[in-house]
């Protein structure tokens, strides 16, 4: 019985403090050697990393390069676009104005009382007694219709006419495939890491048979370009012929009308003038308030942001508010650690006070953009009634001799 009761045996001073020095080497080693493995690792992290985004780069840049290319044809095919319908709609306007050689001066006359009609619609400050409805009055009092016949130049007409048409469809189809082809390195080009639909795509580094080359792609739109080129030339020489054969029955009938037309040129530009101002302090405005909306987001973030570090802190404090006896002691550690939980705090305030100030200016900035937006659909009102009520309902009009 006394046996069992016999204490167990103790070690010597010596032996314990060998036992600890032992502990804290082994904890010194294995410390020593978990650094090492860190700093390599994030060394191969920032090799690749850099590697990444210098490729990143490239193919962004290659991409930016690619849509300016395609943004550069398509703006020509807009333009060579543009230019042969204008000429298309010139030779229309010529050919119904030979086809309706024999018909009388009531349809100018109806046109210019439409035209009077249709913009007292105009709304606003728009709503104005300007000089095109001056000239529209004089037009209604004087106005008496003369059409010629010139059949002869009708067929070259529908001939010319029917060629445009054929360059125009063309253009379109090109201007499509450009439009689709752009669509698609706009949407590469705003691919993240962090985008949602990004994919493993196993069969994308094929090339396939379709593929031409950037020397075909360009001199696809070239030969397009230049037969629409030809047919606005001559689409030009044929209006220049028939013009030239009408201007032969001008009268003081068709002066009128003309200072009509001319009225009608310069009020629409300067309505869009207007118009262009009003879109240019719109844009103005929806950057600023876009610029505004990512200042109040990043705000809203930097806030979110700093939420971790304060609980870190506020963790670390209340962790070692634990420590026992002497060991609770105000260091450094615990000086450092309560500045930073201030600091953060302290920087959060600021920063909600300034996101508060910028929704102040938010919403400024939304009462201006809709004031802008009102005047602009007011010009925008203006314009559909001169630009496409009036003035293309008076390119049937056609004044001429007998």
């Amino acid at each position: 019985m006394a046996r069992l009761l016999q204490a167990p045996p103790k070690f010597h001073p010596s032996e314990w403090d060998i036992a600890n020095k032992m502990q804290c080497a082994t904890t010194e080693s294995q410390k020593s050697r978990s650094e090492r493995m860190i700093a390599e690792s994030q060394r191969l992290l920032d090799e690749t990393e850099k590697t990444t985004q210098k490729t990143r780069s490239d193919v962004n840049k290659k991409i930016e390069q690619r849509r300016e290319e395609i943004k550069f044809w398509k703006q020509e095919l807009e333009n060579k676009l543009e230019q042969i319908v204008h000429e298309t709609e010139v030779l229309l306007t010529f050919k119904t104005r030979l086809e309706k050689s024999l018909d009388s001066c009531k349809e100018p006359l109806v046109i210019a009382q439409k035209c009077l009609l249709n913009r007292q619609r105009r709304a606003g400050i728009d709503l104005v007694h300007d000089e095109v409805e001056q000239e529209l009055v004089k037009e209604a009092e004087v106005l008496q219709g003369v059409i010629a016949l010139l059949g002869r130049t009708l067929e070259q007409t529908n001939e010319q006419i029917r060629l445009n048409r054929s360059a125009k469809y063309n253009l379109e189809m090109d201007l499509k495939d450009k439009f689709t082809a752009l669509m698609i390195d706009d949407y590469c080009a705003s691919l993240t890491n962090n985008t949602p639909d990004i994919r493993y795509a196993d069969n994308a580094v094929k090339i396939e048979g379709n593929f031409v080359s950037p020397e075909d792609w360009i001199d696809f739109s070239n030969i397009n370009i230049e037969k629409a080129d030809k047919q606005r030339n001559n689409s030009l020489a044929l209006g220049a012929l028939i013009d030239g054969i009408l201007s032969q029955t001008r009268n003081d009938m068709r002066k009128q009308c003309e200072m009509v037309n001319v009225a009608f040129r310069n009020k629409v530009k300067e309505v869009k003038d207007a118009k262009h101002k009003l879109e240019t302090l719109l844009a103005m405005v929806m950057d600023e308030t876009a610029s505004q909306e990512k200042n109040i987001a990043a705000l809203k973030k930097a806030i979110a942001d700093k939420e971790g570090p304060v609980k870190v802190a506020q963790t670390r404090l209340e962790a070692r508010n634990h420590r026992p006896n002497v060991e609770l002691c105000y260091d450094t550690v615990q000086y450092r650690l309560i500045s930073e939980v201030q600091e953060i705090t302290k920087n959060m305030q600021r920063q909600a006070e300034m996101m508060k100030e910028r929704k102040i200016l938010l919403k400024g900035l939304s009462r201006r953009q809709l004031s802008l937006e009102e005047e602009i659909q007011v010009k925008e009102n203006t314009l559909y009634i001169d630009e496409v009520l009036c003035m293309q309902m008076r390119e049937s009009v056609y004044i001429n001799s007998f």
